[in-house]
């Protein structure tokens, strides 16, 4: 079956951002046992009451180093919902830090937020890169994607999404503030939690998703329809045809390690359910929000992204208040998987600049001041006002 999606088509914006970590390969292959979280299981405690998730990648036939090494550190810890999310008002969330050697002095941490239906695994070359250049890295799995919790929570909507990541930031980033970088869908949901949010000093839009609103007309179908549906987005010729629309140099990239990698979330039990509860929910509505953006914003595109129109690009310069746009040469829609070390410098260089610098240094000094720490809109009483202002919006990789 031949699979072809209009440029910039939605759906085409949404299997996009499968191809980011995408995709495919494991027919027939139980993993449910390596990647639930199993105290049985002796996996070791790590801060935050947080437990290592178990991923074993190169036992699922997937060969990338980069992605075992990141896939050793995914861990899950317990934030704070709305009870509309979780009746136990928590959910388990995972995510991947990489810490510095030599931290960069005076330098925000930064919080990656993935593409549609993919998982932190899509920043894999990305996130060693940063961290070698002094900056403290945060990948976080959206709720209901990667290897984030799907037993017992009530809804995966957008604004559920938006409430665990605000969650998120409050208990690992421990109320620092921050920059917020998405790549696709994931620049849809960095513009819910930073719109209005003055703990987001920075953002970074990695060929992101900012005007395309809501998932049309699947928001609309019966849901025996939309599971019949979810089916299909991760099956393989589509998730081959993601894969290649993904990247310019395809015959690198474009690669059965990146296909298994993207898929290997999608077999978890539960997983088709909780993207149901996502698409029935409409998704998000990012337009209307990217002009309140505040915070200084760097917008990074691949030249020859291939799902996303170029406009766009330059559309995020036209509407945010306080932006640069930088081009990422010889690229697709995933710099961070097909430049990661351009990508890389470009966001370490737009850490040091002198405005987020002296935005670092004064927040510092308030700091001291303060007899108490400065708590990021994600505490108990944020997360649920950040969750509350967040329209549901959808975008992808």
């Amino acid at each position: 079956m031949l699979l072809s999606f209009p440029k910039g088509s939605l759906l085409a914006v949404v299997i996009l951002a499968n191809s980011c970590s995408f995709c495919n390969g494991f027919s027939g292959i139980n993993i449910s046992q390596n990647i639930f979280i199993n105290s049985s299981l002796g996996l070791k405690a790590l801060p935050f009451d947080a437990v290592s998730v178990g991923l074993d990648t190169k036992a699922e036939g997937i060969s990338e180093q980069a992605c075992a090494d990141a896939a050793a550190k995914v861990v899950r810890v317990n934030v704070p919902v709305a009870e509309s999310v979780s009746d136990s008002k928590t959910v388990g969330i995972s995510y991947i830090n990489w810490k510095p050697e030599t931290p960069k002095k005076n330098t925000l941490p930064l919080l990656l937020v993935h593409g549609f239906d993919s998982s932190c695994l899509e920043y894999r070359r990305l996130g060693p890169k940063l961290a070698a250049l002094g900056i403290d890295t945060y990948a976080v799995d959206l709720l209901g994607w990667g290897y984030s919790q799907l037993n017992g929570v009530k809804s995966f909507s957008a604004q559920a999404k938006v409430d665990a990541l605000a969650g998120f930031w409050s208990v690992v980033g421990e109320g620092r503030d921050v920059c917020v970088a998405g790549a696709s869908l994931g620049g849809a949901a960095a513009i819910e939690f930073s719109a209005g949010n003055p703990d987001v000093k920075a953002c970074v839009f990695i060929d992101a998703q900012g005007f395309v609103d809501g998932v049309g007309p699947m928001s609309k179908l019966p849901k025996f329809l939309a599971q019949a549906g979810v089916q299909v987005l991760k099956s393989t010729p589509l998730r081959s045809s993601a894969n290649q629309m993904s990247y310019y140099d395809t015959s690198s990239y474009a690669t059965d390690d990146a296909l298994k990698i993207g898929r290997l979330h999608c077999l978890r039990e539960g997983w088709d359910e909780a993207l149901v509860s996502f698409m029935l929910d409409g998704g998000f509505y990012p337009s209307k929000k990217v002009e309140k953006i505040e915070a200084p914003s760097l917008i990074l595109w691949g030249r020859q992204d291939n799902i996303l129109e170029i406009e766009f690009a330059t559309k995020f310069l036209e509407t945010l208040p306080n932006a640069s746009l930088k081009w990422i040469e010889n690229c697709g829609h995933v710099p961070h998987l097909e430049q990661p070390s351009a990508t890389a410098e470009a966001i370490s260089t737009f850490l040091s600049s002198e405005e987020l610098k002296l935005s670092v240094d004064m927040t510092s000094s308030d700091a001291e001041n303060s007899n108490g720490p400065i708590l990021v809109a994600g505490s108990l009483a944020g997360a649920a006002l950040v969750g509350t202002t967040a329209a549901a919006l959808l975008g992808s990789v």
